[in-house]
């Protein structure tokens, strides 16, 4: 599978990412070993399942491609396929980072997504 895929994180980890030129994952994702992604049609069900409510949040738009062999793409929530990354994430696979705002509704304002 490629296409573009997405990760949600805080700004200052995706900060730190820029300066080291390469993301290791959240808590979550070191904890679990992979980093997490989703797809365009799993982003929204993984904002609110796992972020409802948080604030100062990036999106990450990833070249899957980019990522090759790295990515796996495994059964995790409803049976669906969700792509994990066995290594760091380098920076250079980055499409695009934007701002994952709070709406008035306490839900997550998502910019146009790519599938």
């Amino acid at each position: 599978m490629t296409g573009v895929i997405y990760k949600i994180c805080e700004r200052a980890a995706w900060d730190a990412a820029q300066r080291s030129g390469t993301f290791t994952g959240s808590a979550v994702d070191l904890r679990d070993g992979f980093i997490h992604f989703s797809t365009a049609a799993q982003v929204h069900d993984t904002a609110a399942k796992h972020f409802a409510g948080a604030a100062d949040l990036v999106l990450i738009a990833v070249d899957a491609g980019a990522l090759r062999d790295r990515l796996e793409w495994e059964i995790s929530r409803g049976g669906d396929l969700f792509p994990h990354l066995y290594d760091a994430l380098p920076i250079a696979a980055v499409l695009w980072a934007k701002p994952l705002p709070l709406g008035l509704t306490g839900q997550h304002i998502f910019p146009e997504l790519e599938e």
